[in-house]
């Protein structure tokens, strides 16, 4: 019998774990959603529910742009707003539908280098077709040397966090009372830290944790980029205006090499990996600024959605009751306004 696919349902399947404290109310404030273009295996509402309702008590989530399903056609800097149409459509059945989670915040993607009159038009489009649910964008910065190495390589432009034209978009979000979301590398820190600290005004949204990698050209470097990457964190963390999501160190450029195995990750293995990532991420933001993400359907290419979750309770079980309902539900609820 051959071995299944990693992040198929069959892989997934070999790992069973009930949930832990399965009554807790969580709003994961991190997934994505796309049909099978460019290649990808669709993940769609249905997909979502069967892992938002794997045993944990997930009542609201926020989509995050991962470029599904642009315009195919018209001016281009209106055609990531057909990302906002198709997740507004599938938002809709997730209220309408009943059982499931409800898909309550949207983050888009926009080119923040475009000139302030152009940029309000793109911002004002999601709005409109986000019908309600528009919370920020994210304009990844994510770029490395060694893009062959890496299975999701970034798109970001070179020095895109000190461009002066990116920073006013960026206080622009903020004028406006959006979020901004960023996707870097963790040799990235450093400068992402000057632009949080340039742009005071806007609250931004730290995603995977910097996202160390451990593949390619980084890989048998993980205690090294660890040292560096802690003090990188802990620089970011003296900007206010700046949140940690916790989660997303699955990704196989994360290099734990959970995917190439013949079985997914369990929770446990994933606490003993990672834990001392999202303790020192609280430490130096403290529990009121950061919020558990799931990073799904990426993730799920290394453990199963109920697994990933317990591992964040066993991890949050280090912290008082009020600083895991934090965590867990009220952070995301504040932040992405739900």
């Amino acid at each position: 019998m051959s071995t299944p696919t990693p992040g198929s349902n069959a892989w997934l399947a070999q790992v069973q774990e009930a949930a832990i404290d399965p009554d807790r109310p969580i709003i994961d404030p991190h997934h994505h959603l796309w049909t099978d273009a460019f290649g990808r295996t669709p993940y769609l509402l249905a997909d979502l529910w069967a892992d938002t309702g794997s045993g944990h008590h997930i009542t609201k989530t926020v989509f995050i742009e991962c470029r599904a399903e642009y315009r195919s056609d018209g001016p281009e800097h209106l055609k990531p707003v057909g990302e906002t149409e198709f997740v507004a459509r599938i938002a809709r059945a997730s209220r309408d539908g009943g059982g499931g989670a409800v898909i309550a915040g949207f983050v888009g993607h926009a080119d923040l280098r475009l000139p302030p009159a152009v940029l309000r038009e793109v911002l004002q489009a999601h709005e409109v077709a986000a019908e309600g649910l528009f919370r920020g964008i994210r304009h990844a910065g994510a770029r490395d040397p060694h893009p062959e190495a890496l299975s999701i390589p970034g798109r970001g432009a070179e020095g895109l966090y000190a461009d002066p034209d990116f920073r006013r978009g960026v206080a622009l979000l903020g004028e406006l009372g959006y979020s901004y979301d960023t996707w870097h590398y963790h040799h990235q820190n450093a400068a992402f830290a000057d632009l949080a600290r340039a742009v005071p005004g806007t609250t931004m949204v730290l995603d995977h944790f910097g996202t160390p990698l451990g593949v390619g050209a980084y890989a048998g470097q993980r205690e090294a980029i660890y040292a560096a990457w802690r003090e990188d964190i802990a620089a970011i963390a003296r900007c206010p205006n700046v949140v940690a999501k916790l989660g997303g160190l699955a990704m196989p450029d994360n290099g734990f090499g959970w995917n190439l195995r013949d079985r997914p990750a369990t929770s446990d293995e994933l606490v003993e990996a990672q834990a001392r990532y999202y303790h020192h991420t609280i430490a130096c933001f403290g529990p009121a600024r950061c919020l558990f993400e799931s990073n799904f359907p990426v993730d799920r290419r290394s453990l199963p959605y109920a697994a990933y979750w317990n591992a964040m309770k066993k991890i949050a079980a280090h912290y008082s009751a009020d600083e895991q309902q934090a965590m867990f539900h009220d952070n995301a609820a504040r932040i992405y306004r739900l």
